[in-house]
């Protein structure tokens, strides 16, 4: 259970932001409700506030922000879940399951010949004078560029 809940923690983090944001979280909302419409109402607003942190949060401190919602949403997964009798966690489960299922990328990243792909964040940088790159098509050269030849008149 408790990886379903992690599971279920980085989805909500995931989605947030998103162009499937709407959907995703009024069906979360539906799950943690089971059923009660106010309770249901509840954890809209819960992931409405979810949504808000990470849209706000300062770049330096967005990863820790991402990460602490990320393990409060796993608690209020595995908190559910933990309430509920054995035949009620296993439906609940299985509902979880095909709602991550739906809605969580596949990370099947493909690129073509000379690109770039990755499944989530890339940094690239360059120091002290250096040159960092994804990809690169052609040379390149650290130092003082040639001077330019004089006008021709």
């Amino acid at each position: 259970m408790t990886a379903l809940a992690a599971a279920g923690g980085a989805a909500v983090v995931q989605a947030a932001g998103t162009d499937a944001w709407t959907g995703f979280r009024q069906q979360v909302a539906s799950w943690f409700g089971r059923g009660n419409t106010q309770r249901e109402s509840t954890e809209l607003e819960r992931l409405d506030q979810t949504a808000t942190v990470l849209e706000t949060a300062e770049a330096d401190q967005a990863e820790r922000v991402r990460l602490r919602q990320e393990a409060s949403w796993e608690a209020w997964f595995i908190a559910l879940l933990e309430g509920l009798n054995s035949e009620q966690r296993d439906q609940a489960a299985a509902e979880l399951r095909a709602l991550l299922a739906q809605h969580t990328p596949q990370n099947n990243v493909s690129v073509g010949q000379g690109g770039i792909a990755a499944g989530s964040d890339v940094n690239i940088k360059a120091e002290q004078g250096s040159i960092a790159t994804g990809v690169l098509h052609g040379g390149a050269s650290i130092g003082t560029p040639p001077m330019p030849a004089p006008p021709q008149g």
